[in-house]
């Protein structure tokens, strides 16, 4: 099966990184692209921008294919913003991997030859088989060797439901609600927020980028209100490690985030889970909770309640997969939020990532099931050692090669209730410097016409 290639599934961050990984050891691959681009996915949040410097988001074996294209290295201690990152490195990238990469194709499932889950025999010996889906709607069978699936999870934005499902009405409701960051660049959409009362669910960072620009926008218009719900029952942790962060943009996003509670522009309420969603004749929504008293009057609601695996398409596959996180056994215990401390990651690679089923490995943001705060370079370091393991070099490929930063969060609070207990050495991380970084922000608000409705 050697001379089979290796099939990388999702041609973002880490899979291009393994694309890369698979180029410099010379081993046969295909990278499998559903979108029309490489960093399609990234290319949907294009407004927003990340926590981590150029220097961070950039594979090692990357450099020396992009080089060969006469690449133009950014300023390695920049942050840029999602089209940044696909304009100056994704795309390019992906370009110079030339027909071994095909887009606007869509994995549909992965098995092992004429063998579906029950079968013993042959798992060994039979390569796999990845069915796939072109634009067109052709259906192709593609034999491999081995399949790293780096498809992530941004397809699948986890529900408003405080019980993990979708909230009765929620997706009746769905014109009022939406499951990303918003982009207040964009005057029509900034319209449909500026004046009206917005209610972001969520704790991560994505919920605390989500509260920034909303308030900036509250300044500009005080009449917009903005309900942050906390599933968990006290705010503790979720500004995160301030200036114990390691890497200072995300130290200074909770920074921001809490100062910005703190001002009076954002109503915070705690134990809420959504079990209701309801409409009234004039559009707008209540939300109901399992317990305690409604939301009324809402105009928009943003869930930025985190993401999980899709796993549909490799049902035919052995996986081995914890009960909690659905992300690899061996993995979930050093990343697990109800009991992970410090919110640091240890170094890991193909033995955590490897499953009962040869040759098929869940890296990238995926391998982290329902795990929040991935970063690209634990993707990076991940896909090295997987294809070490590939390329035979077994020594390369177990040995660690990365070093994390620190979140500088104590305790092992979870996303849940639980309080937080600190450490006995009180935070796990030295104080870093905070970084002031400009976010997605509109500039002509004030010239926006508002309405006593949202605008559609």
């Amino acid at each position: 099966m050697n001379a089979l290639p290796v099939v990388v599934v999702g041609a973002g961050p880490v899979g291009l990184a393994a694309a890369a990984e698979l180029t410099r050891r010379e081993l046969p691959f295909l990278l499998l692209e559903r979108g029309e681009h490489a960093g399609a996915a990234v290319a949907q949040w294009h407004h927003v921008r990340v926590f981590s410097r150029w220097a961070e988001l950039i594979a090692p074996a990357a450099r020396p294919l992009l080089d060969a294209q006469g690449w133009t290295e950014p300023d390695l201690e920049g942050y840029p913003t999602g089209a940044e990152w696909v304009e100056n490195y994704l795309r390019p990238l992906g370009e110079a991997f030339g027909d071994a990469v095909r887009f606007g194709t869509e994995v549909t499932g992965v098995a092992r030859r004429g063998r579906d889950r029950v079968v013993d025999a042959g798992r060994d010996t039979e390569p796999l088989t990845v069915h796939v889906r072109t634009a067109d709607g052709r259906e192709e069978r593609i034999s491999a060797r081995a399949v790293i699936d780096t498809s992530g999870t941004w397809t699948a934005p986890n529900p408003l439901g405080g019980d993990g499902l979708p909230a009765i009405g929620e997706t009746g409701a769905a014109q009022h609600i939406s499951y990303q960051i918003p982009n207040l660049t964009d005057l029509d959409i900034a319209a449909r927020h500026a004046g009206h009362h917005v209610v972001v669910a969520g704790s991560g960072h994505s919920a605390l980028t989500a509260l920034i620009v909303l308030a900036d926008l509250a300044a500009e218009h005080p009449d917009t209100r903005i309900t942050w719900l906390l599933r968990r029952g006290v705010i503790g942790s979720t500004f995160g490690g301030g200036q114990a962060d390691e890497l200072p943009a995300r130290g200074a996003l909770g920074l921001r985030a809490q100062a910005a509670v703190e001002a009076g522009h954002i109503s915070v309420v705690t134990g809420f889970r959504t079990e209701t969603v309801e409409r009234n004749d004039n559009g707008q929504l209540t939300l109901i909770p399992a317990e305690g008293d409604p939301i009324t009057d809402i105009d928009e609601v943003i869930v930025l309640t985190g993401f999980r695996p899709d796993l549909s398409w490799l049902s035919e596959i052995r996986l081995d997969l914890d009960a909690t996180l659905q992300a690899p056994t061996q993995l979930a215990p050093l990343i697990d939020p109800n009991a992970h401390s410090c919110g640091t990651v240890y170094p890991h690679g193909v033995k955590e990532l490897s499953h009962p089923e040869p040759g098929v490995f869940l890296a990238g943001m995926k391998s982290y099931g329902r795990a929040p705060t991935f970063l690209a370079m634990t993707g990076y370091e991940q896909v090295r050692s997987i294809v070490a393991a590939l390329a035979g070099d077994h020594e390369a490929a177990e040995r660690v090669e990365l070093t994390l930063p620190d979140t500088g969060v104590c305790g092992g609070s979870g996303l849940f209730d639980a309080p937080a207990e600190e450490s006995a050495d009180g935070c796990c991380a030295a104080p870093a410097a905070v970084q002031e970084l400009p976010l997605s922000v509109p500039t002509a608000i004030r010239e926006l016409p508002l309405t006593t409705s949202p605008v559609r």
